[in-house]
């Protein structure tokens, strides 16, 4: 190895160990302390969710945020209200060309947040997070059923998680 090609190597490990010091400031743990002394934990226990409609898969997200927010179950008074406004669609992307039948569907879940300061003022954070989950169907109509309600479940949890994910995000920068 020349010379040459020795000191272009050195230099470039020595920015590679002084990359990670020069940027150590630009990031911040999400779970970690807030700018405010506080922890996140404590302001994600502060967020009250709104009850969700339509039928039940409102009640199965509003149950996984809950949990999200507050699976410990201390009763902190609430600082955020969480709405959250819900549209599912199923459509039937599979069709057995035998029997007219759908054999498969497909569950689509938009979710519309927005979280709010209960005193009041501008949004803290809004968006959409969205899911989609698929199930065979069967001739059996209980099982058509049982596999759709299993669908919108794993939505509820995808769901929850992100939105959990955008909001501790969002609480975390604002400090």
């Amino acid at each position: 190895m020349s010379w040459r090609k020795r000191q272009t190597a050195g230099i470039f490990r020595a920015l590679a160990l002084l990359l990670p010091l020069a940027l150590g400031g630009c990031f911040q743990p999400l779970y970690g302390p807030l700018a405010n002394g506080g922890s996140l934990e404590s302001e994600l226990q502060a967020i009250a969710v709104n009850p969700i409609v339509p039928d039940r898969i409102g009640h199965y997200l509003e149950n996984e945020l809950a949990f999200a927010f507050n699976g410990t179950g201390s009763t902190v008074p609430a600082k955020y209200r969480l709405t959250v406004t819900l549209r599912e669609r199923v459509q039937t992307p599979i069709i057995d060309t035998v029997s007219a039948r759908a054999t498969a569907a497909t569950v689509i879940v938009d979710a519309d947040y927005v979280l709010i300061p209960v005193a009041g003022g501008e949004p803290i954070t809004k968006g959409t997070a969205f899911s989609v989950a698929s199930y065979d169907r069967t001739t059996q109509r209980i099982s058509n059923v049982q596999a759709a309600r299993d669908a919108e479940t794993r939505n509820a949890k995808v769901i929850a998680d992100a939105i959990r994910t955008r909001v501790s995000a969002a609480l975390a920068s604002r400090g």
